[in-house]
């Protein structure tokens, strides 16, 4: 079964960058698309970003398009988000998920393996 453990969140100022990771283990990430996802407290998931298993499709929200960038290295099995121009409202807990032979989706429902999460703040 597919376990994911993100890093690389934190603290930085307004503009600039980080790069959290999505790290798996207990199964071969390549036969998986992975999302990441957003939350604050007292909302629901907001996808950021998808990646489908075969790294050919990929997929941003709007709010993030241009700034963020997501990458696979299947060897590692490890999925990256590179984060730029961040901005105060960015700040939340992001998470990855995966989903078996997906194609890339923005809906939290559709994904079956879930981390723990990374906190990203930042600060104006």
């Amino acid at each position: 079964q597919l376990q994911l453990v993100e890093s690389g969140g934190g603290l930085v100022q307004s503009g600039g960058s980080l790069r959290p990771s999505c790290e798996a283990s207990g199964d071969t990430l390549e036969y998986h698309s992975v999302g990441w996802f957003r939350q604050t407290p007292g909302k629901e998931h907001e996808g950021v970003s998808c990646i489908s298993a075969s790294g050919g499709n990929t997929n941003y929200a709007d709010s993030v398009k241009g700034r963020f960038t997501i990458s696979r290295n299947n060897a590692k099995n490890t999925i990256l988000l590179q984060m730029n121009s961040l901005k105060p409202e960015d700040t939340a807990v992001y998470s990855c998920a995966g989903e078996f032979e997906g194609s890339g989706s923005s809906r939290p429902i559709d994904y079956d393996f879930w981390g723990q999460g990374t906190q990203v703040t930042v600060s104006s």
